[in-house]
Order: structure tokens, then sequence, then C-alpha cells
């Protein structure tokens, strides 16, 4: 269904994904804030990178223990190209209609899209 912008639900879903100020905009804005599936996925980005910053926080934490730290390095390189992964693969679902849910955080993504 195309909006009044001439944005459709499935482009604006995938716009959701590109960075937290599109999501924001889109949960701000109407008519996408009364949209259940823009705000789903402007939703689960929120809160995808409020984990991540979590994650992000964490390593680098743990990266400042003498000798530990150097676990980290190989542990980054699986988070960064796991995370590209996945955003990708989340742009290519919204961007086909499709709702996929995250593990928890689809499901608060999900409760606060319904809200």
């Amino acid at each position: 269904m195309a909006s009044s912008s001439g944005l459709t639900d499935n482009v604006a879903g995938a716009l959701a994904y590109v960075t937290i100020i599109p999501a924001i905009i889109f949960l701000v804005m109407e008519p996408y804030n009364k949209n259940k599936f823009i705000r789903f996925h402007a939703f689960q980005n929120l809160f995808l990178h409020g984990a991540l910053i979590v994650v992000w926080i964490a390593m680098m934490i743990i990266g400042m223990i003498p000798f530990i730290g150097l676990i980290v390095i190989p542990i980054w390189f699986v988070l960064v190209i796991g995370g590209f992964a996945l955003w990708i693969f989340l742009v290519l679902k919204a961007n086909q209609g499709q709702k996929f849910k995250l593990p928890v955080i689809g499901d608060f993504a999900e409760q606060q899209a319904n809200a």
C-alpha cells in the first residue's frame, strides 16, 4: 500500500534499517507512524542498534583486560561481518514486504508496533 508521500510500505520498512535517523522519523511522521509494518521495522532497528551498542561497550571493557583483550580481536571480526550480513538480510526482508522477527528484539518491536 502506498502512503501519501509515494513510499510503499516495503520501501519505508527497508529504509527504516538504513540508520537510526530514518527509523525515528518514521515513528514520528504521519502516515508512517500509523502503519504497523513500518513501525515494527523501525522499532526492531532501534532495539537492534541498542543491543549492538551494549555489546560494543562490553567488548571495549573486555578488550582492556591484558591478554584477554587479544581474544576480542577475532570476536570483533565475527561480530562486524555477522552484523553487516544481518543488516543486509533485514533490509531485504523488509523490502520484500516480510516481517522477520529477530529473537527477543523482534518480540519487543512487535509489542511496540502494536501499542
